[in-house]
Formats: structure tokens, C-alpha cells, sequence
């Protein structure tokens, strides 16, 4: 806060600067001015908050000035120097605006004590003043969210004046009485941290743009909203890939900018942002840097949001081998490829990510179904949620990896586990040829011990428990799919459809065809 003293005379100017350690009292002291006349020159330019002048000087005196500078800087306190002669022409002054006055006479702490009585005014003043531009602001900024949400409700004046007002403040929305095109641009910055949003980064990037452009600034829990004036030479993508460039740089930083159509009236500005939105929802797939339009996403239609019977074979053998090194590959390999695919859609591409943890769900509860003791798959999470900016497949090889890990777990803990997890093996390589020596060397037992065990803990030999199996499957598969007796046979593990015929006879009492054709008479 600054203080200016005025006086003529020399000797009351220097004893006022000197005799009082305005320092200590928290004001900035402005050099004093041998006159009003000079005093009103540096007025402007310094902005003092409390004046001290003299009520008489040559030329204009204090009266005057103190008049005129309540004209220029209304919030201005003012203290009256006078002699015992003026008190009347002091009283005035008072009644006319000026804060007090003092005798020439008076103690250094008096004037203390009236300077501080003026730097108190003047700080409830500021208080005030922030209080009513927080309050306002707040309510503009209230007012332009429902105007971005819901429309403009024509009828109601007032919040469109009130918004036009604050547009005008901050040059979106020039005095011209024409409609002036404006645009919504949706921001966010990453990069001080390992968190994708940064209030502190954000808010520096807040302060670069108000710097640059003609825009009014919200600031929401995940990132910045600005409402552009457009303007040839400012505000078009050219100008603002600039103006990205210079934050990203200034900043160390990197910025990911959408940007919404151009509109001329405030009932458009919602459609303006929803497409800012629109746009915004595809980061992670088109970028995660930039400055992108409607342009950059509009020919995509959407990706598969199911993962293939190929896919799950191959996620159904790594979960089964319980290796999370090869979790992690398969899951980076399977999950980038649906990034960059051109088609994909934020919507398809979590549906995939999803697909992608139901089938190792999936493959929990049949390998779970097949053992004995009632024993249950791991449950599903009540909720998936997949963030598509940064590394969504964490998130997928973290939930597939709690599967793997829950099913090695439960099975170790199990009675001779190893015939559990060589039944589940079995069951998800059924269309291999499945050897003795391969289940047993999945398990790390001896062929003749595994064998043994296998009997006594089944019931049944090796053999006839994968030829259980396999009739099992090709029974389901006859039932519910179309497929050939070819391929139903090629996916249980015969090459030989005619041998494959006389196995499923054997076991049913009829032939593959014969079999579908009664269960279809039965439905």
C-alpha cells in the first residue's frame, strides 16, 4: 500500500519522511510532491492509496486537490494537513470527501494513528471489493455452466446481460452491437507429476492463455474451459497451435486441446462445447498432444468390442501357464493394436477392454466348474472403468493378473493340486493332441506317478477322460453352433472326421448328425 505526501514546504515534506518509519508500518513510501499541480502529474502513473497533503500552498491547495484526485482514484483516503486557523475550512474538506485532518502541530503517533485508521479503510474497501468480484465471478461462471449444459433460456434477461457484460470485460465480445463469432476449446496439461491432472500446471496454463487471448476461463475438476473470441490472425487453429507451443514450452509441459465449432450467438455456444466434449472423449485414441477438431475423428465408426476365439485360446493358455511376464506382453500387444486402429471409438474400444477381462472371468469359472469341492470362479468387479488417456492396459493385465494369480492360489492349496490344474489344461486344449507326456510335463510329474494319481483321483484313465472331454465339448458344440461335423470334430482334436464319427457313436449311441438332428426335434 502507498502513501504520498504534498507540501510546499520543504521542511514539513522532509520532517514527514523521516520522523515516521513508514516501512514499519507496512506503506510504501512515494517520493513527496512540493505541489499539487505536481502531485496531479504523478497521480495516474503511481496510484497512491492515502495523501497527505497540505490544506494551503501556493497555487492549487489541498482542498482542490483532494477533490480532483477523488475524481480520478475514488477509493483514495485523504489526510488534511492544517493550522489552527483552517479548522473551519478543514471541516469542509471532510464533509467533501477527505478522510481527516491533523494540525501541523500534532505528535508523530497521531499521525501514525490517522494513517493507519486510512490503511484500514482501504483494506475493508479491498476485502469488500473481493468479496463482490468473487461473488459475481462465481455467479457468471454458474450462469455460463448452464448455458453450456442446457441452452439458453431466452426469457431470462437478466443472466444474458450479465454474461454478455463479463464477455465484454475479458474482449470476447466487442462493444460493436454485432454478433461476434466465439468458440469453446477444452484444455488439459500433463507432466509435473505422475497425476494426469495438476492443479498447479493447469492453473499456470490458465494464466498463459488469459494472457494471449480474448477468452473467458473455468477451471473443473479435470480441465480447463475457454470460451474464444474467433479471429482471424488470433484465434484460428494456426494462431492457437502457436500459442500451444509457446505454453508447452514455456511451461515444460504437454498440452492436449479440443476444439469446438464456430458460433455467432450464445445459443449456440452449447453446441459448440459439446462438441469440444465430443472431440475431448478420444483422448488416448487420436493423441495424447495436440490440437484436434471435429475433422480428426468424424470418419470413425467403431471398432470389434469383443475379443476373438483366437484371442481367448491364447489368454486361456497364459493364464492357465501362470506366467504374468506373458500376461503383460500379450495384454501391451492385444491392447495397442485396438488403440490404433483408425476406426475405434472411445465406446468401442472399452467394450473391448472389457471383453477382455470377461473372457479371463470366463475361464475362471470353467476351470473352477471342473473341479470338485464346489469351488467358484473369481467374482466380477461390480464396475470396470478404463481410462483411455495413458495406459489402459494396466488396468486390464492388473484385473486379469488377480485371475491368474486367484486360480494358482486355490488350486495350490487343493489335494494333489496338480490334477486340478491338468483337468483345466485338458479342457482348454482340447483341440490339441494332448499326450500323456504333455499334461504331465505341464504339471512337472513323472508320466507313470501323474498317471497313477490322475486314475485314483478321477476315477478314470488318462485316455478316457480326455475322450470324455471331447465328447463333452462336441456334444455342446453340436447343440448350440452351426458348424460342420468337420469343424466340430477338428475342434475337439480329430483330424480324422471318419474316427472322430465312430467315437461320438460309440459314447452317444449315435452319429454326429443323427445327434443334432434329434436335439433339434426336441426343441
Amino acid at each position: 500500500m502507498k502513501i504520498m505526501i504534498v507540501d510546499d514546504e520543504v521542511i514539513i515534506r522532509t520532517g514527514l519522511c523521516t520522523v515516521i518509519d513508514w516501512k514499519e508500518l507496512g506503506l510504501e513510501l512515494l517520493p513527496p510532491a512540493s505541489s499539487a499541480e505536481e502531485a496531479l502529474e504523478r497521480i495516474p502513473l503511481e496510484k497512491p492509496h492515502i495523501l497527505l497533503t497540505d490544506i494551503r500552498m501556493s497555487g492549487m491547495d489541498g482542498i482542490q486537490l483532494a477533490k480532483e484526485v477523488k475524481e480520478m482514484l475514488p477509493d483514495t483516503e485523504i489526510l488534511i494537513l492544517t493550522g489552527y486557523d483552517d479548522f473551519s475550512y478543514a471541516q469542509q474538506a471532510i464533509r467533501g470527501g477527505v478522510m481527516d485532518y491533523l494540525l501541523k502541530t500534532s505528535r508523530p503517533e497521531e499521525i501514525i494513528k490517522a494513517a493507519m485508521k486510512a490503511k484500514q479503510n482501504i483494506t475493508k474497501k479491498q476485502e469488500l471489493l473481493k468479496q463482490e468480484n468473487l461473488q459475481t465471478s462465481t455467479y457468471s461462471k454458474q450462469l455460463l455452466i448452464e448455458l453450456l449444459n442446457k441452452g439458453l433460456d431466452k426469457e431470462d434477461v437478466s443472466s444474458l446481460d450479465k454474461i454478455r457484460d463479463w464477455f465484454r470485460k475479458y474482449d470476447v465480445e466487442q462493444n460493436k452491437g454485432e454478433l461476434i463469432p466465439m468458440q469453446v476449446i477444452l484444455i488439459s496439461a500433463s507432466g509435473w507429476g505422475e497425476k494426469p491432472f495438476d492443479v498447479l500446471l493447469q492453473g499456470a496454463v490458465d494464466n498463459i492463455f488469459s494472457e494471449l487471448l480474448p477468452c473467458i476461463t473455468l477451471l473443473s475438476k479435470d480441465q480447463l474451459l475457454l470460451v474464444v473470441r474467433y479471429e482471424e490472425g488470433l484465434t484460428d487453429r494456426m494462431s492457437l497451435l502457436q500459442v500451444l507451443q509457446r505454453v508447452e514450452k514455456t511451461l515444460k509441459c504437454t498440452v492436449f486441446c479440443t476444439l469446438g465449432c464456430t458460433v455467432t450467438n450464445y445459443e449456440s455456444l452449447k453446441a459448440s462445447y459439446q462438441e469440444a466434449q465430443e472431440i475431448y472423449a478420444f483422448k488416448g485414441l487420436i493423441g495424447a498432444r495436440g490440437l484436434f477438431t471435429i475433422g480428426d475423428i468424424e470418419d470413425r465408426t467403431g471398432s470389434r468390442t469383443v475379443c476373438s476365439e483366437k484371442e481367448e485360446a491364447e489368454l486361456a493358455a497364459i493364464l492357465m501357464s501362470n506366467d504374468a511376464t506373458e500376461l503383460r506382453h500379450w495384454v501391451n500387444q492385444t491392447v495397442r493394436a485396438q488403440l490404433e486402429d483408425p476406426a475405434a471409438l472411445p465406446t468401442t474400444l472399452r467394450g473391448f477392454l472389457q471383453s477382455m477381462v470377461i473372457s479371463g472371468h470366463r475361464w475362471s469359472e470353467r476351470t473352477y466348474s471342473s473341479q470338485d469341492g464346489g469351488m467358484q470362479g473369481v467374482p466380477m468387479p461390480a464396475t470396470l472403468s478404463f481410462e483411455l488417456e495413458g495406459r489402459p492396459e494396466d488396468e486390464v493385465f492388473k484385473q486379469l493378473s488377480y485371475v491368474m494369480s486367484a486360480f494358482h492360489q486355490a488350486m495350490d492349496q487343493s489335494r494333489f493340486s496338480y490334477i486340478p490344474k491338468s483337468i483345466a489344461y485338458i479342457k482348454e486344449n482340447l483341440d490339441q493332441s494332448l499326450s500323456l507326456h504333455q499334461v504331465a510335463s505341464f504339471v512337472h510329474l513323472n508320466q507313470n506317478h501323474f498317471c497313477e494319481v490322475f486314475k485314483r483321483e478321477t476315477g478314470l484313465t488318462y485316455l478316457e477322460f480326455v475322450t470324455q472331454e471331447r465328447m463333452r465339448k462336441a456334444t455342446e458344440m453340436l447343440r448350440s453352433t452351426p458348424n460342420k461335423v468337420s469343424e466340430v470334430a477338428k475342434r475337439v482334436g480329430y483330424l480324422d472326421i471318419k474316427y472322430f464319427t465312430q467315437q461320438f457313436k460309440k459314447h452317444t449311441g449315435k452319429t454326429p448328425s443323427e445327434y443334432r438332428q434329434v436335439m433339434k426335434d426336441t426343441e
